[in-house]
């Protein structure tokens, strides 16, 4: 069955705006900690040239990206990959991509995920391949809006590895794996789209 988050429903056409122009024709495009599938749906049936490889590891998101994957038949979804960015990477990911994509997943997740995720562009990306992140961040050691501290302390009280991360920090982890910082954008609801290349 078809999930729906409200927030990627907000988010999926401003997202498609920025990405959309880095995406070459028949491009090839793996997305990391898809979530319901809303965002791979809404780029396959705007894109249908693209070929988009979902993956999450809770079998609840693979069933929703399954529904939505059933709705974008004729496009280029492809089957989701059940795995979690911490784990061994499966032969179905083993492949050079265009663009990863990751939405709003690293605050979501122990600083290990960020890095994993980063560590395995080098694999990934083909060279001058683009690493799309979204979500929000603390910029220079400050929130850039207060309802984003306050998002913070939630996500720790649910768990002290989450929470938002420092954006210097993820450029520089980034860099020292060979991925060159483009540019940041603001987008809606205090986040922001972050653009790096191999």
């Amino acid at each position: 069955m078809e999930a729906f988050s409200p927030a990627a429903q907000r988010n999926k056409e401003p997202i498609f705006q920025v990405l959309s122009p880095f995406l070459p024709a028949d491009a090839r495009v793996l997305e990391i900690a898809s979530g319901t599938g809303q965002h791979a749906h809404h780029f396959c049936l705007n894109r249908p040239d693209i070929s988009w490889q979902p993956s999450d590891p809770d079998p609840t998101s693979i069933d929703s990206i399954e529904s939505y994957r059933a709705a974008s038949r004729g496009t280029g979804l492809k089957e989701p990959a059940r795995w979690s960015v911490l784990d061994p990477l499966p032969a179905i990911l083993d492949s050079r991509y265009d663009v990863v994509v990751n939405i709003n997943m690293i605050h979501i997740s122990p600083w290990e995920a960020c890095l994993a995720l980063l560590e395995h562009c080098k694999i990934w990306l083909a060279t001058g391949g683009i690493l799309y992140l979204y979500g929000p961040y603390f910029i220079s050691g400050h929130p850039t809006a207060p309802s984003n501290f306050d998002f913070h302390r939630s996500l720790q009280a649910r768990d002290p590895a989450w929470g938002l991360r420092e954006l210097d920090l993820v450029k520089a982890e980034a860099e020292a794996r060979g991925l060159r910082w483009i540019k940041t954008l603001d987008m809606p609801a205090n986040n922001f789209s972050v653009l790096f290349s191999r």
